[in-house]
């Protein structure tokens, strides 16, 4: 029989679609939304480039044009099950800043661990498993040989090389904090 442990903690990262007539929303002093995901998830220690989302028009006609990706990554570690809470905690942030009943923002939080990345999403479909309160958890990349891999469902903007070179990066800082802390893991192979 197994024994139950607690969770490494993982690197919470938001990934941001925002409308083109949206405020900036990463990366400036007042805005809502960093300021918002700030006072919850504490300070944030990366900002991920500014994007162009070409892979899909789905949120085009909600966000009155093709939106903008950026990202977040928070200083403070998350115990993975935290997830479903954190994906409704944005969903109702992304609400709050609705024109007319339309999303300017779109948030995307995932845990950065070592060996993978997990999104958060409401959205059901075979290869996801249900968490808490209608969330499912999406295992979307994983780590091995050295990159992220794609796996057959993960959609082709977290499958890119630009999205991918940023949670690398993240992924070394996150083994040099885990290091520092003394906190166990595995190398990867």
């Amino acid at each position: 029989m197994g024994s139950t442990s607690a969770f490494q903690p993982a690197r919470l990262v938001v990934g941001l679609l925002s409308s083109p007539s949206a405020p900036e929303a990463f990366g400036v002093d007042d805005s809502p939304i960093a300021t918002a995901l700030e006072e919850r998830f504490g300070p944030s220690d990366a900002w991920g480039p500014e994007l162009d989302f070409p892979w899909s028009a789905y949120y085009d006609e909600e966000m009155g044009g093709r939106p903008r990706r950026s990202f977040l990554s928070f200083s403070r570690l998350v115990d993975p099950a935290e997830l479903a809470s954190i994906k409704a905690f944005t969903n109702a942030l992304e609400g709050r800043c609705a024109v007319d009943g339309k999303r300017r923002y779109n948030l995307d939080p995932g845990l950065l661990s070592l060996d993978r990345f997990v999104l958060a999403t409401t959205k059901n479909r075979p290869h996801r498993i249900p968490i808490a309160s209608g969330i499912y958890a999406e295992l979307t990349l994983i780590y091995e040989s050295g990159d992220f891999r794609a796996l057959a469902w993960t959609y082709p903007d977290w499958a890119s090389e630009e999205y991918r070179a940023f949670l690398r990066e993240l992924r070394e800082r996150l083994k040099r904090e885990l290091r520092s802390r003394a906190l166990p893991f595995r190398e990867e192979g």
